[in-house]
């Protein structure tokens, strides 16, 4: 049957909901701190999200050898994140499955808010098999099959409870500034970045796209409305082989040179 994360996953306009997702993330100071504290964001901002299409096309696209490859990767790379509680942080730990299911959920929800202003709602037999071929996402690595919510209306309760507490702190802040506004990198990104910023802005909750101090007008929402009827009219009629561009360099990647492909994925 069609219609899953296999048919959905390979489109490249998911990426551009790519910011949202990592500011999602680090909004939660179990993920936040541990990214603030063991990457090197500000040198190298766009590694966060080459690892994690790294492994999130190997999981749902690769080869038996290729999971293994980004497995052993993220989790040698997750093995030294991790802190007590103390005075500067509540503590967090990369292989705890609580901040797994975040991380994927930020991926699935976002990747489903993105589809949908493009290509219009999805039907509920093609939204139930994306969402439940999310959970593969998680669980290769620590996330327990049975903490995935049983079904998109679990998965409503638990999101809205989860962002709605959601408040960035100097940490997150700190990232989402790396991230959005890089010092370094290719000439291309950083020409790039006032529209990534732009959909970032535009895609994020509005409670958080204030805490994290991104200005937002009304004017900016008509033209955030605008830009994504734009997008829903010419991005389908682009050419399979441009759409599915980045799961093909990314995996062509991973299978030329392994270890550094994968390795940068234990960011994801």
């Amino acid at each position: 049957m069609g219609g899953g994360l296999a048919d959905i996953g390979a489109e490249g306009i998911l990426l551009a909901g790519a910011g949202r997702a990592i500011l999602l993330q680090v909004a939660d100071p179990r993920v936040g701190h541990g990214v603030a504290d063991h990457s090197d964001f500000a040198q190298r901002p766009q590694d966060r999200l080459r690892a994690t299409l790294t492994y999130v096309y190997a999981i749902v696209y690769g080869t038996d050898e290729q999971v293994a490859a980004v497995r052993r990767a993220v989790n040698r790379a997750h093995a030294p994140v991790r802190r007590n509680p103390d005075d500067a942080t509540k503590g967090y730990n990369a292989f705890d499955p609580e901040s797994q299911l975040w991380v994927v959920a930020t991926l699935y929800d976002t990747a489903v808010t993105v589809y949908e202003q493009v290509h219009g709602q999805l039907d509920d037999d093609t939204a139930d098999r994306m969402y439940l071929d999310y959970a593969r996402i998680g669980t290769a690595l620590q996330l327990p099959a049975d903490m995935w919510p049983a079904d998109r209306a679990a998965f409503a309760e638990y999101w809205s409870a989860h962002v709605d507490r959601l408040r960035p702190d100097e940490k997150a802040r700190k990232v989402a500034e790396d991230l959005l506004y890089p010092a370094g990198g290719p000439a291309l990104i950083r020409l790039a970045m006032p529209l990534a910023r732009f959909l970032t802005a535009g895609l994020l909750p509005d409670h958080l796209r204030e805490g994290f101090g991104l200005e937002w007008t009304p004017r900016d929402d008509r033209r955030f409305e605008r830009t994504m009827r734009w997008l829903g009219r010419v991005y389908p009629r682009l050419p399979q082989r441009i759409r599915h561009w980045p799961r093909d360099y990314y995996l062509s990647r991973l299978e030329t040179t392994p270890a550094k492909s994968s390795g940068r994925a234990g960011n994801a």
